[in-house]
């Protein structure tokens, strides 16, 4: 099993990276929780012109075919930069449908371009849909039967004000049988995997912040960063991410060579990176200092969806016993 990514792949990832790091995501991030999605879908779409969307679309629909590796390379510079929207759920979205075929197929070709925004809501995990008022499409699953919502529902927010939740309610049958099932079980497994690089990219954000941020700041004539308590803390937290690193790697591996173990392997890396990434949350908060706990401090972005993310598609508690139990 080959961990290292190729050529290839490091420069979507530098690509990305560029594109991303002159994008004021900021902004965008406080104008989606305000309920103005107009510059986070801007985004959205050099994001699909720039390919990021299509590894998770079969390639008769426009895509490239599910390449999980390169779905968590994408996913860890969405994470770094803290891009808003149901970008887990769209990709999940894009996977139950590629499963399926046949009529709910239709939407696959703009979710490819960037052009479609999906949100997805799966009935086991929970009643809410992620940003279901500024998506195209809210897919809902309820067993074995897939739905396509009628209606957004009213809007709350989470502990992060750019996830907006909300309870879409049920409208057209799009499929029904095992075979939906079947495939919501895979996406969710999609959704658990991205969502995992993404936590690891924002804590390599909160790390790296942090950082730089003690390096500078001074206390009785020295930089907070040498003391050693502090030292210790960040060495922690690096440590912690540094483990998630490759174990998200190799899940994708795993899914890439359709491992029945892979599910395992997801679960592993979703817990372990959502642990992480709230570890670099708390961190960052509380070596910050008071300003760590201002809204006017752009690393709040970053802060507020740790725990969050730690938690959708699988919860710690859920993928340890999924773990366990295999």
């Amino acid at each position: 099993m080959r961990f290292l990514l190729d050529a290839e792949q490091r420069e979507f990832a530098r690509s990305l990276d560029g594109l991303l790091s002159s994008a004021r995501t900021p902004a965008a991030v406080r104008a989606w929780a305000a309920g103005d999605p107009a510059p986070g879908r801007a985004l959205w779409t050099r994001l699909g012109e720039a390919g990021l969307f299509a590894p998770a679309v079969p390639e008769q629909y426009g895509g490239f075919g599910l390449m999980p590796v390169e779905l968590t390379v994408a996913f860890n510079e969405l994470g770094r930069y803290a891009v808003p929207g149901p970008l887990a759920e769209t990709v999940a979205a894009a996977a139950l449908l590629g499963r399926l075929g046949g009529v709910a197929t239709g939407r696959l070709p703009g979710i490819a371009a960037g052009t479609t925004v999906a949100s997805l809501q799966v009935a086991s995990l929970g009643p809410y849909a992620l940003d279901a008022d500024a998506a195209d499409a809210v897919f809902l699953v309820d067993g074995d039967t897939l739905r396509v919502a009628c209606g957004a529902g009213p809007v709350q927010h989470s502990a992060d004000p750019a996830r907006r939740l909300a309870r879409p309610s049920g409208g057209e049958v799009l499929a029904r049988g095992p075979a939906v099932a079947a495939a919501a079980a895979y996406a969710t497994d999609v959704a658990a995997l991205v969502t995992a690089a993404q936590a690891l990219g924002l804590g390599r954000t909160l790390l790296a912040r942090t950082v730089a941020y003690v390096g500078g700041r001074t206390q009785f004539g020295v930089p907070v960063g040498s003391f050693q308590a502090v030292k210790h803390r960040l060495a922690d937290t690096l440590v912690a991410l540094e483990f998630a690193e490759p174990l998200v790697r190799g899940a994708a591996l795993a899914l890439a060579a359709g491992d029945d173990a892979a599910g395992r392997e997801i679960a592993a890396a979703k817990v372990t990176a959502g642990e992480a990434a709230y570890r670099a949350a708390r961190t960052a908060l509380q070596l910050h200092g008071a300003v760590g706990y201002t809204d006017e401090l752009d690393l709040s972005l970053w802060i507020r969806k740790a725990r969050p993310l730690r938690d959708a598609w699988g919860t710690p508690a859920a993928c340890r016993a999924r773990v366990l139990a295999a």
